[in-house]
C-alpha cells in the first residue's frame, strides 16, 4: 500500500479542528459524544483523512464504552498498531495503514470470534452507506 505523507499544514486545511486534533495529534473525543458511537446504518467505515476502508458495519457492536467499537478491521492491512504508553497507561494504538491517522485503541476484551475491541473515535471515521452514498453532516 502506498503511504500518504502530507505536511501538517495540509492536514490542518483539509480536516475540521476536531478531526485534526484527534487524527493527527492523537486526541480523543469524549465518550457518548461522537457521531457514530450509536450508529446502526449498514456500510463501510473509512478513514476520515484518506478514505481508506477500515471497518465493516457487520463487525460493529455495542461495547458500552461510548465509542464506535468493532471486533475486527475490514482487512489485516487496513490498520496498523503501535504501543501507546501515554497517560501512564499501556495500550495499543490503532492507526490507518495508509496515512497513519490516529483512530483509537484496540483492547482484548471484545466479543467472539476475535476477542478484540477496536475502540475508534467517530472523528477518525466517515461512513459510506451500503447505497454507496457517503454520510454527510
Amino acid at each position: 500500500m502506498t503511504k500518504i505523507d502530507k505536511p501538517d499544514e495540509d492536514w490542518k486545511r483539509e480536516l475540521t479542528p476536531e478531526q485534526y486534533e484527534i487524527t493527527r495529534k492523537k486526541g480523543t473525543e469524549r465518550a457518548f459524544t461522537g457521531r457514530y458511537w450509536n450508529e446502526k446504518a449498514k456500510g463501510t467505515y473509512r478513514c476520515a483523512c484518506c478514505g481508506l476502508p477500515l471497518f465493516d458495519s457487520d463487525t460493529k457492536y455495542e461495547s458500552g464504552s461510548g465509542w464506535p467499537s468493532f471486533w475486527q478491521p475490514l482487512s489485516d492491512d487496513a490498520v496498523e498498531t503501535d504501543e501507546d504508553r501515554s497517560f501512564g497507561m499501556r495500550r495499543v494504538e490503532v492507526k490507518c495503514a495508509r496515512c497513519e491517522a490516529h483512530l483509537g485503541h484496540v483492547f482484548d476484551d471484545g466479543p467472539r470470534p476475535t476477542g478484540l475491541r477496536y475502540c475508534i473515535n467517530s472523528a477518525s471515521l466517515s461512513l459510506t452507506a451500503e447505497s454507496g452514498e457517503p454520510d454527510e453532516e
